[in-house]
């Protein structure tokens, strides 16, 4: 069995033993820690310090000067090592010497994820309808977003911040 299948199995022990619906992680990493489950090993300086930076850099949100409109600064562009595992490097979008094809790897993978989250929530909502009655099913939320992009677009003030 795969890790990741026994710590689901452990979830669902947890939610058995104590009855919560809710899942609690740290709660279910102390059983699992006080049955004898070994945490890994910690991560090295260099790690908690490289995440340090990639989570600044992911939160580093600036206003266009023209339009107050907030954008991120730094996006994450994948590449691949020689052993084929995908990495990412950052780029700023407002540095003149960042390459245009950089930017665009950025997008395309950003567009991918929100595609990936869109089949994810579909998927979700059709088994949650499929194994409920009628009056418990969710309305199919539409995957098509451009509407909802230029409403909260236009809904936003000079200020670059949705109005209330």
């Amino acid at each position: 069995m795969s890790l990741v299948a026994e710590r689901l199995r452990f979830i669902r022990y947890w939610m058995d033993q104590t009855g919560e619906t809710e899942i609690d992680m740290i709660a279910v990493t102390q059983m699992a820690m006080s049955m004898g489950w070994k945490a890994p090993p910690p991560t090295t300086a260099e790690e908690r310090l490289t995440k340090l930076f990639k989570d600044a850099a992911r939160h580093d949100v600036r206003h266009d000067r023209k339009t107050g409109h907030p954008y991120k600064g730094y996006h994450a562009v994948p590449k691949y090592t020689a052993d084929g595992q995908q990495v990412f490097s950052y780029i700023d979008i407002d540095d003149p010497k960042t390459k245009p094809s950089s930017f665009r790897k950025a997008c395309v993978t950003r567009r991918e994820q929100t595609i990936d989250d869109q089949v994810g929530l579909r998927l979700d909502q059709l088994h949650w309808n499929d194994n409920r009655p009628p009056a418990q099913q969710i309305d199919l939320l539409p995957a098509d977003l451009e509407f909802d992009v230029e409403l909260r677009l236009a809904s936003m003030g000079d200020n670059g911040k949705r109005a209330a």
